[in-house]
């Protein structure tokens, strides 16, 4: 018995010291991986350190290839829009031609909007046009200078990109990379929700889609339009007698049966 409780106790010694030994094991593993983890990051620290400057004029090429890339996206979108439009028109026409002109000026408004968003993705390629333009002036001072230098001209440019929707996302990350770059200074765009808002296309103006409806469907579209004039002429014109007649009735016709004439006529005129 005394034997045996002997056996025991030195098998628990040597599974405590085994346990012991592993769990220092597994402490200087993590040591050596921490230890490791620095190492990498000091290298890298070092690299970024050593690591020459991009060269301006290599910057500019990349930038510039983009800019021409974002620039046949926009002119793609231009195409199809005026490919939609002349589907309109022919939608138009028909309907001018089954006198449904309720439909045809409600198409007509679309052919405005699509208008005025052609014309604004116009603009925007001739800015990017500009920003590529000014960081090439930029990228040659630099070669004077030995550093890029901040241009206002491509932050006011960037800024208006930066309105349009259609711009936002893809000015977001340019304007990181120019902003690292030098050529911009940091700022914290907040007109985007504003030029959101500013998309809320106004009501158009009876004239200017009557304007769409004759170029497109021509007299059968007029024909409308002239009908409305004549008819807002005729009812501005019986309001004026029925103004004039109701101006005789307060001033008080004393013979009876003027009086009665000209109640009939007020209320023929209202009905």
């Amino acid at each position: 018995m005394h034997t045996l409780g002997l056996d025991l106790k030195s098998q628990a010694r040597e599974h405590y010291c085994c346990s012991v030994f592993f769990i220092f094991l597994r402490i200087r593993k993590r040591e050596n991986e921490g230890n490791k983890i620095n190492e990498l990051k000091k290298m890298n620290k070092v690299k970024s350190l050593l690591k020459p400057k991009p060269n301006p004029s290599e910057q500019l090429r990349d930038w510039q290839r983009r800019l021409r890339q974002e620039c046949r996206n926009l002119e793609r979108q231009i195409r199809d829009i005026q490919k939609e439009e002349k589907a309109v028109h022919k939608s138009i026409r028909e309907a001018a031609k089954r006198n449904d002109m309720g439909t045809a000026k409600a198409l007509a408004k679309e052919i405005l909007m699509s208008r005025k968003a052609v014309n604004r993705l116009h603009e925007n390629k001739a800015q990017l046009n500009s920003i590529s333009m000014h960081l090439g002036e930029s990228v040659a001072l630099a070669r004077t200078v030995g550093h890029l230098s901040k241009s206002a001209e491509v932050m006011k440019l960037v800024n208006n990109l930066m309105k349009a929707p259609e711009m936002a996302a893809t000015m977001q990350e340019f304007t990181k990379e120019i902003t690292k770059a030098g050529v911009i200074e940091e700022f914290v765009n907040d007109a985007v929700d504003s030029a959101l808002d500013s998309e809320d296309i106004e009501e158009e103006t009876e004239e200017e889609v009557e304007k769409v409806l004759s170029e497109i469907a021509g007299e059968t579209a007029a024909q409308l339009p002239e009908a409305v004039r004549k008819e807002r002429t005729k009812v501005a014109a019986q309001g004026a007698s029925a103004s004039q007649d109701e101006e005789a009735i307060a001033e008080g016709a004393d013979d009876e049966e003027e009086l009665e004439e000209l109640r009939a006529r007020l209320a023929q005129v209202r009905s």
